[in-house]
C-alpha cells in the first residue's frame, strides 16, 4: 500500500496529472448539477445526442482543417441543444425521437466525413479515441485548464443564481409559466449550459460516455434521497469523487479514463441502489 502512495504522490509531481484531476473534477461537478434537472425533464439520452453532435462538428473540423475545433464545435451544439430542449409537445417529431434522430445522424455523418477526408493515417484511432475518450486529457495546457475553470465557475454561478427558478421549470413547467417564471428563457439557458458541458466533457469520457456522466450520479442520488437540494447536493458528491477516484486509478493502472471514471459510476450506482433497497427509501 506503501508503494502505491509513494507512486501516486510521484505522478502529481507533474503538473499535467494535476491539471487533469482539476479539470475532471470540474467537469464532473457541473454534469451532476445539469444531470439531475436533465433526468427530472425526462432529457436523460440528451447528453447522448449532443455529443454525437459533436462528433460531426469534430469531423468538419478536421475537413476543414481548423487548428481551434471550438470555433465549430461549441456553436453546433448549442443550437442543437436549444433545437432539442426547445422542442415542445406540439411539434410532429417528439424530444425523444428528435434526439434518436439527430444522434444517429451526427455519428453517422461524423464517421463518414473522417473517413473520406481525414488527413490523419489512424482513422480507426481518431475515431475510437474521440468515442471513447483519449489521452488529451492528460496533456493539458494551463490555457485549457483556465479556460475549464471560467466555463465551470459560469455554470455553477448561473445554477445557484437562478436555483429556484430552474426548480420551478424543472417539476411544473406550465405552473411555473402561469406564476409568470419566463419558462422559455430558463429552458434556453439550461440548453447553452448543457451543450458548454459536453463539449467540455468531450475529451474526459468520449462522446460515447458522457450520458453516464449526467445521469449516473444522478440516479444514484434519487435512490437514497427524496428532495430536490438533497438529490443535487448528493449527485455532486458522487461525481466528483467518482471522477477523482476514476482520474487516479487510471494513473496508477493505464486504464482508459473515460470507461475507468463511468465504471466507478456504475460501482457507486449499484451500492446506492442496494441501500435504496435496503432502507426501503427506493421507488417501487
Amino acid at each position: 500500500m506503501s508503494e502505491l502512495f509513494e507512486t501516486l504522490f510521484f505522478y502529481f509531481s507533474y503538473p499535467f496529472v494535476r491539471y487533469a484531476l482539476l479539470v475532471g473534477v470540474l467537469i464532473a461537478l457541473c454534469s451532476s448539477l445539469l444531470g439531475v434537472t436533465l433526468v427530472l425533464k425526462r432529457f436523460s439520452f440528451i447528453g447522448d445526442g449532443l455529443s454525437h453532435v459533436a462528433f460531426g462538428a469534430i469531423a468538419i473540423a478536421s475537413v476543414m482543417n481548423l487548428t481551434n475545433e471550438m470555433l465549430i464545435v461549441l456553436p453546433v451544439t448549442v443550437v442543437s441543444a436549444i433545437l432539442l430542449l426547445m422542442t415542445g409537445q406540439n411539434t410532429k417529431i417528439k424530444g425523444d425521437a428528435a434526439v434518436a434522430l439527430i444522434s444517429v445522424g451526427s455519428l453517422a455523418l461524423g464517421y463518414l466525413l473522417m473517413n473520406l477526408f481525414s488527413a490523419s493515417a489512424n482513422v480507426s484511432g481518431d475515431v475510437c479515441s474521440t468515442l471513447f475518450g483519449s489521452t488529451s486529457i492528460l496533456t493539458l495546457s494551463l490555457t485549457d485548464v483556465w479556460l475549464c475553470v471560467a466555463m465551470s465557475v459560469l455554470v455553477m454561478g448561473v445554477f445557484l443564481l437562478f436555483y429556484h427558478k430552474i426548480f420551478s421549470v424543472t417539476f411544473d413547467e406550465t405552473f411555473a409559466s402561469a406564476t409568470g417564471v419566463k419558462a422559455s428563457f430558463y429552458n434556453l439557458m439550461i440548453a447553452v449550459i448543457t451543450a458548454m458541458i459536453i463539449v467540455l466533457a468531450m475529451n474526459l469520457v468520449g462522446s460515447l460516455l458522457i450520458s453516464a456522466l449526467i445521469i449516473c450520479p444522478a440516479l444514484s442520488a434519487m435512490r437514497i434521497f427524496r428532495s430536490f437540494r438533497g438529490v443535487i447536493l448528493s449527485s455532486a458528491v458522487i461525481s466528483v469523487v467518482c471522477a477523482a477516484v476514476g482520474i487516479l486509478i487510471s494513473v496508477l493502472f493505464s486504464t482508459p479514463v473515460g470507461s475507468t471514471i463511468v465504471a466507478a459510476n456504475i460501482v457507486v450506482f449499484l451500492i446506492f441502489w442496494i441501500l435504496g433497497q435496503v432502507t426501503g427509501r427506493a421507488k417501487a
